[in-house]
C-alpha cells in the first residue's frame, strides 16, 4: 500500500509542475520507466532516490513525506 501512496504522490505533484515523465527522469537522472514504475506502485525508492525525486520535483521531502503520511492515514482511517 505504501509504495502506491508514494507514486500516487510523486505522479501527483509531477503534474502539478507540469513535468513529464520524462522530464522527471532527466532530473533525476533515471531512467523513464523508473518514474512510471514508482507512479503505478510497481518499484519502492530508496530513500536517496526519494530525495532525488523531491529534488527534481522541488519539493522538500519533509513536505513529500507530509502529503505521503496524510494519503496514508485516509487510506487507514486514522486522525
Amino acid at each position: 500500500m505504501l509504495k502506491q501512496i508514494i507514486g500516487k504522490t510523486v505522479k501527483a505533484i509531477r503534474i502539478k509542475q507540469g513535468l513529464s515523465q520524462e522530464d522527471l527522469a532527466h532530473e533525476c537522472d533515471v531512467d523513464r520507466s523508473y518514474i512510471s514504475m514508482i507512479e503505478v506502485g510497481r518499484n519502492e525508492p530508496s530513500v536517496t532516490k526519494i530525495f532525488d525525486l523531491c529534488k527534481g520535483l522541488r519539493i522538500w521531502p519533509s513536505d513529500f513525506f507530509k502529503l505521503v503520511e496524510g494519503e496514508y492515514e485516509k487510506m487507514c482511517g486514522q486522525n
